[in-house]
């Protein structure tokens, strides 16, 4: 099972307190050095605009972070955890991607998802419609984004997209092309679109439904005429590293149910190196092919050179 690291852009809230934007951007350059040098298999960041919680603490962009990101190590892939669908057309969406494939040499993993944050949206002045909307806009999304980087030219007239003739070079350096991650465990329509269109699914649960979920995907990937076995498996977790179980436990942040369903202290990286190593082993039987891992000690270098010491090297 490869780890990757979930890095900090202040979604949740990691740069309060903060007064110079660009020193609280040298810390995320910095982070992402130490997981190309430790072993980390990719750096995913969030795309929000704004923090969880009262507004005002910094938040970095995703896709010009990953760009910047990209330029500054040298092994690691790069990916957005994920990406709203709402948030950009599809087809500007198809030629960024295009595009940060080219400046990382390779490294891209374009994650999408239909997108959940309405406060955001509002914020934004984004339409949020209904969650059966937002999931028939994402899949006219992934088949204007596949188009684009398989064909020549591409027309699209859908409901809620169109596109004329529209030409998308370079489509990338990846073959056939940049791999998409499909994010999200709805099991009637987002677990079908990861059968269609996906390369790596995302599911953020405990491994006891994560074992579900995914048994849901081998079903549709079977209807689908998909090999289940050529979709990456991918889920996230949430370290919190202390000298006892009830101590980690007890720093479990109160936004956790926002983003880990249940008792995020039960099932995640939360206790002692031990404890952790245990429930690695879970997310391995599992079947996670690549566990994405945030830290509740985000910005600390030294926590991410310690967690790779111990589980990657």
């Amino acid at each position: 099972m490869k780890l990757s690291l979930y890095i900090p852009t202040g979604t949740t809230q990691e740069f309060y307190g903060y007064t110079d934007p660009m020193a609280a951007f040298e810390r995320v350059r910095e982070l992402a050095v130490a997981a190309d040098e430790s072993g980390f298999a990719t750096i995913w960041a969030p795309d929000h605009f704004v923090p969880f919680g009262p507004p005002g603490a910094y938040v970095f962009e995703v896709w010009t972070t990953l760009s910047a990101l990209a330029r500054e190590t040298q092994r690691i892939r790069l990916g957005q955890l994920v990406t709203g669908n709402g948030y950009r057309n599809p087809a500007l969406l198809a030629k960024m991607a295009s595009t940060l494939d080219v400046i990382s040499g390779g490294r891209l993993t374009f994650g999408i998802g239909a997108g959940w944050y309405e406060d955001e949206y509002h914020a934004f002045g984004y339409d949020f419609p209904s969650t059966g909307e937002r999931l028939k806009r994402l899949e006219e999304a992934l088949q204007i984004i596949h188009s684009m980087w398989k064909n020549e030219s591409t027309t699209f007239e859908g409901k809620y997209f169109r596109t004329s003739g529209v030409v998308n070079q370079p489509t990338g350096v990846q073959t056939p092309h940049v791999p998409v991650m499909v994010a999200g465990g709805g099991e009637k329509v987002t677990l079908k679109l990861v059968a269609k269109y996906g390369d790596l699914c995302n599911i953020q649960e405990s491994p006891e439904v994560i074992a579900h979920k995914y048994d849901v995907l081998a079903r549709h990937s079977a209807a689908a005429g998909r090999d289940f076995a050529s979709i990456t498996k991918t889920a996230t977790s949430y370290c919190i590293i202390a000298d006892t179980d009830d101590e980690a436990r007890a720093a479990v942040p109160p936004w956790a149910p926002m983003v880990f369903p249940g008792d995020l202290g039960s099932y995640g990286l939360v206790g002692t190196i031990d404890t952790i190593r245990e429930r690695l082993a879970v997310y391995e039987r599992t079947g996670v092919d690549e566990l994405i891992v945030g830290f509740q000690d985000a910005l600390n270098v030294d926590t991410i050179r310690r967690f790779a010491k111990e589980f990657i090297q």
